[in-house]
C-alpha cells in the first residue's frame, strides 16, 4: 500500500511537472510571436550584424594582441641593442605595405615567430631559439613571412572569422536552448512518470546546456572548416610573398624544416601557430590550420627551381 502511494505520488508530480513545462513552453512561445512581430527588416538585421561583428571582431583583436603579448612575457628589442636585425626589417618593410614595425622577443611553446598587430602597427615575436637554429637568411626569410601576414591583415581577418563562429553560435545557442529545455523538461517528467527519480535539477540543466552546445558545433563546424582552410591558403600566400620578396625560396624552406623538427608536441598558448600540420587523417588534416609541411616544401622547392641559374631537379 505505501509502495502504491508513493507510485501516484510520483505520478502526480510528473503530471504536474509536465503542465508546468507545456505552460512555460506556451507562455515562451506567444512572447517569441510578440517579439517576431516587431523584429527589425532584414536589411536592418543585416546591418546590425555586421557592425556588431565587425566591432566586436576588431576590438578583440586589438586587445587580444595587447594580451598575447603579456602573456607571452615578452620585451622589445630596441635599436640600440639589435641594429642589425632592425635595419633587416627596415629593408624587408620597404618591400612590403607596412608601417612601423617592433620586434620583440619571448619564450615561445617552440622555436617559431608570429606576427601580431596591424599593418600599420605590427609586431613580430621571435623566440630566442631562432637566433641559434637558423642562419641569417632564414631569420630573413621568416621575418618576411609574417611580414606578409601583416600586409595581408591575416590575423585581423582569421579574428573576424571567428567572431561571426561565436555570435552565430551565441545566437543558435539562445535559440535553441528554450527548445532544449523543453524536451529535457519532458524527459524529466517522464521519468517521475515511470517511477524514475531523475537526475537533481543543476545535474539536468548543465547536461541540457551541454547537449544544446555540441548541436550548436555541429552546426557551425562547416563554417569552421571554411575559416580553417582559408587559413592554409593565407600561409602558402604569406610563403609566396616572402618569397617574392627575399627571392630566397631555399632559405624559407630550410626555416620551416629546422622549426618543424625543433617544435616539441603538445598543446599550449600557440598550438594553432606551429608549423607542422602533418598529423594523419583527414579530419586533422581539415581541421589544420597549417597546410602540410611537405607540400610547403615542395612549393618552394619549384619556386628555387624556376629561379635563373638554377639547375633542374631529377
Amino acid at each position: 500500500m505505501r509502495r502504491l502511494g508513493l507510485r501516484l505520488v510520483m505520478v502526480l508530480t510528473g503530471l504536474a511537472l509536465l503542465g508546468v513545462y507545456l505552460l512555460v513552453a506556451a507562455a515562451g512561445y506567444q512572447l517569441l510571436a510578440v517579439l517576431w512581430d516587431q523584429r527589425p527588416n532584414t536589411s536592418q538585421l543585416v546591418v546590425y550584424f555586421v557592425v556588431i561583428t565587425l566591432v566586436s571582431g576588431y576590438l578583440s583583436y586589438r586587445l587580444g594582441t595587447a594580451g598575447l603579448l603579456r602573456e607571452l612575457d615578452t620585451r622589445e628589442l630596441t635599436r640600440r641593442e639589435v641594429p642589425n636585425l632592425h635595419a633587416l626589417v627596415d629593408r624587408l618593410g620597404n618591400e612590403f605595405d607596412v608601417g612601423d614595425i617592433s620586434i620583440h622577443v619571448g619564450r615561445l611553446d617552440a622555436p617559431n615567430a608570429l606576427g601580431v598587430g596591424t599593418a600599420r602597427s605590427g609586431v613580430i615575436v621571435l623566440d630566442y631559439g631562432l637566433f641559434e637554429l637558423l642562419s641569417a637568411e632564414e631569420v630573413e626569410a621568416v621575418i618576411a613571412h609574417e611580414l606578409a601576414h601583416l600586409e595581408n591583415r591575416d590575423g585581423l581577418l582569421q579574428t573576424l572569422g571567428y567572431t561571426v563562429v561565436r555570435t552565430v553560435g551565441g545566437l543558435l545557442f539562445l535559440g535553441l536552448l528554450p527548445v532544449g529545455l523543453l524536451v529535457g523538461g519532458i524527459a524529466r517528467s517522464l521519468s517521475w512518470l515511470r517511477g524514475r527519480p531523475p537526475r537533481p535539477l543543476g545535474v539536468h540543466l548543465a547536461r541540457v546546456q551541454i547537449a544544446v552546445l555540441q548541436v550548436v558545433v555541429l552546426l557551425l563546424f562547416g563554417l569552421t572548416l571554411v575559416l580553417r582552410a582559408h587559413s592554409r591558403r593565407r600561409e602558402y600566400a604569406a610563403d609566396d610573398r616572402a618569397v617574392k620578396a627575399t627571392g630566397k625560396p631555399l632559405a624559407l624552406a630550410g626555416a620551416l624544416l629546422k622549426i618543424e623538427r625543433a617544435a616539441t608536441s603538445g598543446w599550449g598558448v600557440l598550438s594553432p601557430l606551429y608549423i607542422h600540420g602533418d598529423e594523419k587523417g583527414l579530419l586533422h588534416r581539415l581541421l589544420a590550420t597549417h597546410p602540410p609541411l611537405d607540400e610547403r616544401l615542395e612549393r618552394l622547392a619549384e619556386k628555387a627551381d624556376r629561379q635563373p641559374g638554377s639547375l633542374t631537379r631529377r
